[in-house]
């Protein structure tokens, strides 16, 4: 399917061809608004509310090859708009009840080591290296050149390995807990 023609028939009213987008973006919707929000009654609404932003804009899209971008720059809006409405809210049973995934401890421990990052470091090394967005869709998504998402990238990392080292170092000395 020839992505640029979908996008320049649902710029004209087709609804089939909007819809076809849409199918063909889901999985990686919904990864990008899992990778932004922990609750997916939050991230479906965050996809619906983008879902219906852009078909109700998108015939101010420009350039029909950038649609998946465009699209998932909304989306990341979205979630965006959700976590400042949910901040303060702490739901009882996320702190009670931990889940384990079925990858095991380590899984754990990123999930861990990413919620100590800074949110903006987290959520680029969650959509680079776990919902694996390349660096040209990232720069398109935050408006950045690429060189800046690899040096965001670059200072992610090494912000994560610091933490990890510091955390590693203070918990565990000459084989036992401090």
């Amino acid at each position: 399917m020839d992505i640029t023609k979908e996008v320049k028939k649902a710029q004209k009213g087709n609804i089939k061809s909007f819809e076809n987008l849409i199918n063909i973006q889901k999985m990686t919707m919904y990864q990008v608004a899992r990778t932004l929000l922990t609750n997916d009654a939050d991230c479906s609404d965050a996809i619906q509310e983008a879902i219906l932003k852009a078909f109700s804009k998108i015939k101010n899209l420009r350039e029909p090859l950038y649609f998946k971008t465009w699209l998932l720059r909304i989306l990341i809006n979205e979630c965006n708009q959700i976590h400042r409405q949910n901040k303060k809210v702490v739901d009882f049973n996320e702190l009670t009840h931990p889940s384990a995934s079925e990858s095991g401890f380590e899984r754990v421990e990123i999930e861990q080591l990413l919620s100590i990052l800074p949110e903006e470091d987290s959520k680029l090394l969650k959509l680079y290296h776990i919902e694996d967005i390349s660096i040209k869709d990232l720069a398109e998504i935050y408006e950045k050149s690429e060189n800046t998402i690899k040096t965001w990238l670059r200072r992610a990392r090494e912000n994560a390995r610091t933490i990890w080292g510091e955390q590693e170092e203070f918990k565990w000395k000459n084989g036992s807990k401090l």
